[in-house]
């Protein structure tokens, strides 16, 4: 058989076997990530504070956090708030970057943490189903500890309970109301 022959065929087969590898990678079953239980002790002496704000300054903020928690490298994801929290970036797949964005339906649960449910997806022209983006998310991007992707229920799950502010002051979600601009937030500062 010719050399040629050979190496065309041995190329061919570990071309195939790569994009075997990755489609199975990327279409297997993501690990089920579960929630950790609230850090929700909350002293007697505590301070709580009752904070109003804007989704504008919510988007704000949340990016100032995730910089810091980043350590202020240049963040892969933008993250928008407005009618939806709108999550945008891109994927990188055999050497093309293809942008994609996701808006998610903020709820507060009852310890004051938030879920971020997937509410709709555009990969570019591709169809991809929200699982795979979103464990292609958590494995590419290195998120805080308190930032938990959640790739089976089509979720990110922001542990407010696991942020630490400024003088060791803790911050709950009372209540996300994007259509009407209004999010109550809860400071508990500690006088101890």
């Amino acid at each position: 058989m010719n050399k040629w022959k050979v190496a065309f065929f041995s190329i061919t087969g570990l071309f195939i076997i790569l994009i075997t590898v990755v489609i199975v990678w990327a279409t297997s079953p993501a690990e089920d990530v579960p929630i950790p239980t609230p850090n929700t002790n909350i002293a007697r002496t505590d301070s709580i504070l009752l904070v109003e704000t804007t989704a504008d300054d919510f988007e704000k903020l949340a990016m100032k956090y995730l910089a810091d928690a980043l350590n202020n490298s240049a963040l892969p994801v933008d993250f928008v708030v407005g009618d939806f929290i709108v999550l945008e970036s891109e994927l990188t797949v055999f050497g093309v970057t293809v942008p994609f964005s996701m808006e998610f339906d903020p709820v507060v649960n009852d310890d004051g943490n938030i879920r971020l449910k997937q509410t709709s997806m555009n990969v570019g022209k591709l169809n991809i189903p929200p699982i795979t983006v979103l464990k292609l998310l958590s494995d590419s991007v290195q998120f805080p500890s308190w930032v938990i992707i959640r790739p089976n229920e089509e979720e990110i799950f922001v542990d407010l309970s696991r942020l630490r502010l400024y003088s060791g002051s803790k911050v709950r979600a009372k209540e996300i109301d994007l259509k009407n601009d209004r999010i109550l937030l809860e400071i508990i500062v500690p006088n101890e």
